[in-house]
């Protein structure tokens, strides 16, 4: 790949340099132990420099303003690490040193996928992660998805407030690290997928407005500030070389593509994804997969993007587990199993229909697979952004939380777990920063302001009990208690989960290319039955029961059993009654012609 930006290692000590800084009327490279090099400008903002140096060296930009004669030494946008956090200098990288152990890894296919996202700082750091990747293989998970990992402000955050894109987090670890990590894991038969934020930048450290003002729109702006201006093309082509790299350079085996739907330009991702499924070796299984609240399905075309995370599928599932109805999940509290059957009957619940807000959200979806569909109960965001970051464990009664894990489990769309979940942990995830003094001020009083139409924190007192994001004790919270495994409640869990895992890889993942669904019903207020055709001809079914009271069953026909959640429930399904809090799978390899009703 021939980089637009950043530092290029060209052989033995010599390394060019290229900076987009249309602002900028002169640009230096200074490069410590040398002189400043003056960069020739190309036309167009674009600067490039050479020097003699190589992998290593250590460096910054001098950008000279009409407001700056003297200019401001800002880091490089593009660079692969830095020395010390945003606020030190940027290191030359040579991408190609890492020897690969597993260089003819290929990927899995995407059928096959179950994600476990994570966060790469709440476990220890890049190696912190690698030497539980043997554990994850156990598990039963099939790739693991790491929160960004592009270098932010201070040592810990979620990694959102990001301002250098292409650099690893230094408080994490090396680019080779990371090599390291994504290696040992494709040896452990592991897919790694980075989530990657292309939507803003953080509030801290970003000095792109400085010398590159057209990179965002000042008409336009998203919840994080203005819009980045995806109508430059050297602004388009900044994110796309970044994606590129990330699969080429560190072999990632997919990307997830954060809020979407802040990306004003959408034809964007039109080029990002005919951009990568053109450069990146068709023999790579390469999984591209979107954040998106506008629920755009054409995106989920065959060729485009593989999947977008089911946003729906949580916030309807999150309502009848824990019966919450504020913020976003009134959408989902009128009638919400019959927005559960459309869910696994169509994908989307909202496919036009108009929100709390009266705006029209979403397009037919029922065509897709439903692996283009990404599902969970929890992960980073659905936990985080609660103003005490509880799990489902604290929310949800627990046979329900088990019938619900059986259905994200074991049916056709792909499953995402979020750290912890497969032992139940019961520990808090919580929002965590780490700014500096005014603005972490400023972050701990919007958070706690967010809440106040919450009834459960208009009592400014009960405001001020939500953690302090910029607070070590937070973030100290936050990580996982991996002895707690061995706890008599969450052993029985992780066994749970992992026994579900090996029915879904011996069972579903066979049948799971090609299938398509078949239609789901309510068998009352909280339970739902859905089943689907199979590639080879078979039909799965799944039966839930979320409440505390039997549901009315019929013609559910005869099938092998794959799980139940207690013995009898299939039985007592078969012969007319589902349980409470219960569910039960069935595979039928010849099936009649009955229809599932309640």
């Amino acid at each position: 790949m021939q980089p637009t930006f950043g530092a290029q290692v060209m052989g033995p000590e010599w390394t060019r340099f290229s900076l987009w800084a249309p602002s900028a009327h002169r640009v230096d490279v200074e490069i410590e132990g040398l002189e400043p090099v003056p960069m020739t400008h190309m036309g167009d903002g674009h600067f490039v420099g050479e020097a003699a140096c190589e992998h290593g060296a250590r460096y910054r930009y001098r950008t000279f303003l009409g407001d700056a004669p003297d200019g401001i030494t800002v880091p490089d946008p593009a660079a692969r690490a830095q020395d010390g956090g945003i606020d030190g200098p940027s290191v030359v990288v040579d991408p190609y040193r890492h020897a690969w152990r597993h260089s003819d890894w290929r990927g899995r296919p995407w059928h096959e996928t179950v994600l476990y996202e994570l966060h790469i700082g709440a476990w220890g750091g890049l190696d912190g992660v690698r030497q539980r990747l043997p554990y994850l293989a156990r598990l039963g998970v099939t790739a693991i998805e790491l929160m960004p990992v592009a270098e932010f402000p201070g040592n810990r955050n979620w990694g959102y407030d990001g301002v250098l894109p292409y650099a690893v987090a230094s408080s994490y670890g090396r680019p080779e690290d990371l090599k390291a990590l994504v290696d040992e894991a494709h040896g452990l038969g592991l897919m790694v997928f980075l989530d990657v934020v292309y939507n803003h930048f953080g509030p801290d450290g970003n000095y792109l407005p400085r010398y590159a003002e057209s990179f965002f729109q000042q008409d336009r702006h998203t919840p994080w500030g203005p819009a980045i201006d995806f109508r430059h093309p050297m602004v388009r082509r900044f994110f796309l070389d970044n994606a590129l790299m990330w699969l080429e350079e560190y072999y990632l085996d997919g990307l997830r593509f954060d809020a979407v739907h802040a990306i004003y330009e959408r034809d964007f991702l039109d080029e990002l994804a005919e951009t990568l499924r053109t450069r990146i070796d068709a023999n790579r299984h390469i999984h591209l997969v979107l954040e998106n609240e506008h629920n755009d399905a054409d995106l989920l075309e065959e060729g485009r993007f593989t999947a977008q995370w089911n946003d729906d599928w949580h916030n309807v599932m999150h309502v009848l587990l824990t019966g919450e109805r504020e913020g976003y999940y009134v959408d989902f509290a009128d009638n919400p199993v019959e927005g559960l059957t459309r869910c696994l009957s169509e994908g989307f619940i909202f496919q036009g229909q108009p929100t709390r807000g009266g705006q029209p959200r979403g397009t037919p979806s029922a065509h897709l697979p439903p692996t283009a569909f990404v599902a969970f109960l929890q992960n980073h965001d659905q936990t985080g952004n609660r103003a005490l970051g509880e799990r489902l464990t604290r929310l949800a009664e627990p046979g329900a939380l088990q019938a619900a894990t059986v259905l994200l489990l074991l049916s056709p769309m792909v499953p995402l777990l979020f750290m912890g979940e497969e032992w139940a942990s019961t520990q808090p995830f919580l929002f965590f920063t780490d700014h500096r003094e005014e603005l972490a001020r400023a972050v701990r009083e919007g958070r706690r302001a967010e809440f106040a139409e919450f009834s459960a924190f208009q009592d400014p007192v009960m405001r001020e009990s939500i953690p302090d994001p910029n607070a070590a004790d937070t973030f100290e919270a936050s990580r996982p208690d991996f002895d707690a495994q061995e706890e008599p409640s969450h052993a029985k869990w992780l066994a749970f989960v992992q026994h579900l895992l090996t029915i879904r890889q011996a069972e579903v993942v066979p049948r799971l290319d090609g299938a398509s669904a078949l239609g789901a019903e309510a068998l009352g207020l909280d339970a739902v039955v859905a089943r689907w055709c199979m590639n080879d001809g078979s039909h799965l079914v799944i039966a839930v029961n979320l409440g505390d009271r039997p549901a009315a069953t019929s013609a559910f026909g005869v099938g092998r059993c794959l799980y139940e959640t207690h013995e009898g429930v299939a039985v007592s399904a078969e012969s007319g009654s589902l349980p409470a809090r219960s569910a039960a799978v069935w595979l039928r390899p010849e099936p009649g012609d009955e229809e599932l009703s309640a």
